[in-house]
């Protein structure tokens, strides 16, 4: 086997034992202090956050800060702390982000 295939399988194997490790600690997690709670509730949205916010203000690799795409994401920004909706703020992003590509070419 060559190098890819082992590094391939062992990361494979790595995933599956953290994902695993979940299911064998997870009778600790009710025991866990209500503020670690919160702070495990918080960081989905904050790597959410990290993978989008790149391609919301560097598209094309340069900084664009009044893009079609910056301006889109602020207007999903705006309907997701307004509504809480998932769907309206996923919407409103797509339906944004054509208009203002269409727009400002």
């Amino acid at each position: 086997m060559t190098t890819a295939v082992w590094a391939a399988v062992l990361i494979g194997l790595g995933t599956v034992a953290l994902r695993a490790s979940v299911l064998v600690f997870a009778e600790h997690l009710a025991d866990l202090p209500p503020r670690v709670h919160e702070v495990l509730r918080m960081i989905p949205p904050a790597a959410l956050a990290a993978l989008v916010t790149p391609a919301l203000l560097r598209p094309e690799g340069q900084l664009a800060v009044f893009g079609p795409e910056a301006l889109a994401g602020l207007a999903a920004l705006v309907i997701a702390w307004r509504t809480r909706s998932l769907l309206a703020t996923i919407l409103v992003g797509l339906v944004a982000v054509i208009a203002l590509q269409l727009l400002l070419g």
